[in-house]
């Protein structure tokens, strides 16, 4: 008889484990709390207009792709992959407006002027040699191999991407203007941190970007959770919604099966892509107090607007720079509080497909950085206000009518992220990445404290982002396949 895994939460690690477990003969069942599938990665859909509410980029395509590989599919008979040209139009409150491209030459000549583009070559090779190193090492183990990255064979790696020095330094060893400065700084946001604190080992992520390309779906982002959700059930997983695990059931320190709120589940394996804080703390009552100490990653301020003009000045994705990034990442991550003044990103995925909108109207996803909750930010009240000041700003940048325009309108605090999804603390990415070996403080895959129960998502090994909870997904599908080995 095929061992049986359970698997908590249908998030994209989640299903990124069951397919790769299915297809290994395991028998998996997913149960997901919420009527969807997806997690964080989810969809509005409201009078003609469509939302993706999670991740609105997709980097790292090879990821996606092997996994279809993995499985004996064709990824093109289930998604349609584009890329986006630009990547990303930046704005800055002077008027100044760049637009970032994949086409090197074309961004090297915008970036002319600003400052030589020498510096952006160089920067952007560091960030290629860092991503390769890491790729090798840090991506294609759990931390549960950590013993083995310490071998000479590794080590050498491992200390070319670790560094005590900050990525805002970094940045600024390589831009003189402040504009580059910014921009480059930003990518420590797609781990929910800040470039004050985050060390410059993440100077990778632009290379990401840069040099592997950025990539929309056609039918918006949450196509991948349909696709995945569909060749899991191809492969034999069971996938049950609206089925929330109250307890994760223990004997003699071994994960045996769940606890619904009217029945029991047994299983073999027990794989959780909930939080992994909050995994420890309400479905294993376990106290970790190291997990417990871990900065959670920041979480989102999002508006959904539906409107009815178009605005010619949005390309698909698009940043606001604020005035003061310092200021910015100090209010969030020392004082626990809104930024005042917040840079802000609309995603307009009506820009690139026409299936999102209706005709002439546009749907825009708002983003602004927020803090964890720590009790310092009501948001029952604040909220609104802070609202208000996003549209007051977006108009001040150039979106006139903004206000007059809106036909459809919801927003999400960070609060509904801790509630819907189980986030720890309301955050988005699941851990921050603000310490030098913050990398190598994730949550494993495989935890030490109860045998046969596996993490999976954001808040483990190796973050957050699409390509890495697709990768956590492999990481604990290969240790649940290597538990069973030994016993078998």
């Amino acid at each position: 008889m095929n061992k049986k895994v359970i698997i908590i939460g249908a998030g994209l690690g989640g299903l990124s484990a069951a397919i790769r477990l299915a297809v290994e003969g395991f028998s998996v069942t997913i149960l997901e709390k919420n009527a969807t599938i997806g997690g964080k990665v989810n969809i509005v859909e409201r009078d003609g207009y469509r939302f993706d509410t999670g991740a609105s980029l997709l980097t790292m395509k090879h990821v996606v792709e092997e996994l279809f590989t993995f499985a004996g599919r064709n990824i093109n008979d289930y998604l349609e992959i584009v890329p986006l040209e630009p990547i990303c139009r930046y704005f800055w409150n002077d008027g100044t407006v760049f637009d970032a491209s994949t086409d090197l030459a074309k961004t090297a000549a915008g970036i002319q002027q600003f400052e030589d583009a020498a510096g952006f070559r160089r920067f952007l090779e560091d960030s290629r040699r860092k991503y390769e190193v890491s790729e090798r090492t840090f991506l294609s183990h759990s931390l549960n191999d950590l013993p083995k990255l310490l071998r000479p064979r590794y080590l050498k790696d491992i200390f070319a991407i670790s560094s005590t020095k900050t990525l805002d330094k970094h940045v600024g060893s390589y831009f003189k203007s402040t504009k580059m400065r910014q921009l480059f700084n930003r990518f420590a946001t797609y781990n929910g941190s800040s470039p004050f604190q985050t060390p410059a080992t993440f100077a990778l992520i632009p290379y990401v970007e840069f040099g592997l390309g950025a990539w929309y779906v056609k039918g918006g982002m949450y196509q991948i959770p349909l696709a995945l959700g569909k060749l899991a059930r191809e492969l034999g997983v069971e996938i049950k919604t609206e089925c929330e695990v109250k307890r994760i059931i223990t004997s003699n320190g071994t994960a045996t099966g769940v606890e619904l709120s009217d029945s029991v589940i047994e299983a073999d394996f027990v794989v959780t892509n909930a939080d992994a804080v909050t995994t420890y703390r309400e479905l294993l009552d376990i106290e970790n107090k190291r997990i417990e100490n871990l900065e959670p990653s920041c979480s989102g301020f999002v508006l959904l607007l539906g409107t009815k003009k178009r605005f010619p000045r949005l390309a698909h994705h698009n940043i606001f720079f604020s005035n003061d990034y310092k200021a910015e990442f100090d209010a969030l991550f020392r004082k626990k509080r809104p930024a005042a003044e917040p840079t802000i990103y609309v995603c307009a995925t009506s820009t690139s497909d026409s299936t999102q909108s209706p005709e002439g109207h546009e749907n825009l996803f708002i983003l602004v950085n927020a803090p964890y909750t720590s009790g310092e930010t009501d948001w029952e009240v604040e909220a609104r206000p802070y609202r208000d000041l996003i549209i007051k700003m977006l108009q001040r940048f150039g979106l006139e009518g903004l206000e007059e325009s809106i036909d459809f309108e919801e927003w999400i605090t960070p609060e509904d992220f801790n509630e819907k999804y189980r986030a720890n603390r309301g955050s988005i990415y699941g851990l921050s990445s603000n310490g030098i070996f913050s990398a190598f403080m994730r949550p494993p895959n495989r935890t030490s404290l109860v045998k046969n129960l596996f993490f999976v998502g954001g808040a483990t090994h190796p973050g957050g982002g699409i390509p890495l909870v697709l990768i956590s997904g492999k990481l604990a599908s290969d240790l649940v396949s290597a538990a069973n080995s030994s016993v078998s």
